[in-house]
């Protein structure tokens, strides 16, 4: 299996961008109708949602200030699923849960694993990059 590591990069960075965009289409929909829009969309706390969905969504698929945006979108789709899924049953098959419970956890993966080395954090952190230490 290790002549696959060498796909680690690119694979990470394309699923990055897909459940990017993905997120970022769901706040196209509930702010701005797109793509069918969403019923009851008009609400305060759903414009707060749709907001980080397009701007987090749009952060974490280009892979800028990635972790703050992985978090915050985590924490939004976990306080959905609570909100608005759970109430109905506690089961994500049962309640229609299943994307925010995805989105939640693969976003606090992405949380803890970083941007990688293919994103914009990345490119801007390596001129920041503390040289190797001299053996000595």
């Amino acid at each position: 299996m290790n002549s696959l590591n060498r796909f680690t990069d690119p694979a990470y960075c394309l699923m990055r961008l897909i459940f990017g965009l993905n997120f970022a289409s769901h706040g196209g929909q509930l702010l701005f109708g797109m793509f069918g829009g969403m019923p009851g969309s008009n609400s305060p706390l759903l414009q707060l949602c749709g907001w980080i969905c397009l701007v987090g969504g749009f952060l974490i698929a280009f892979g800028l200030l990635t972790r703050l945006a992985a978090f915050v979108s985590s924490g939004t789709m976990a306080v959905a699923y609570f909100m608005v899924h759970a109430p109905h049953n506690f089961f994500p098959i049962a309640n229609q849960g299943e994307r925010a419970v995805f989105y939640s956890w693969v976003f606090l993966f992405i949380f803890f694993y970083g941007p990688g080395r293919w994103s914009i954090d990345a490119m801007i952190g390596k001129g920041k990059a503390a040289p190797p230490a001299s053996a000595t």
